[in-house]
């Protein structure tokens, strides 16, 4: 199993979630966070001052994948996510060790 975490832009939210559940992912996590990297924020002008944003919103996708489905979802998020524009995101994906649902107490691949 895999845990597929990706940083995308906000506007390409629903533009993931689609492509996700085309390619058979039930389920994600979403979370609002700031942050850079190439990018290295921006300067704006607010009220006659300027000052710079250093972290730029952005969104956390965080889904539990079976091995045979992981790289249908990495494609998924690539191509969903992408403007090809500094500030696209990253992808990361680490091994999943065990998987508990909580309610069934279901195990790994049939908890996902």
């Amino acid at each position: 199993m895999k845990w597929i975490t990706a940083i995308i832009k906000p506007f390409k939210l629903d533009e993931v979630r689609e492509a996700l559940a085309e390619a058979g992912v039930q389920g994600m996590t979403v979370t609002e966070v700031k942050g850079f990297g190439r990018q290295h924020g921006h300067t704006e002008l607010y009220r006659g001052a300027e000052y710079v944003v250093d972290f730029l919103p952005k969104l956390k996708i965080e889904i539990a994948v079976a091995d045979d489905q992981a790289e249908r979802a990495i494609e998924a998020i690539g191509t969903a996510a992408r403007t090809g524009k500094v500030g696209d995101g990253k992808i990361m994906v680490f091994d999943l060790e065990q998987v508990i649902r909580i309610r069934t107490q279901e195990v790994d691949a049939d908890a996902l």
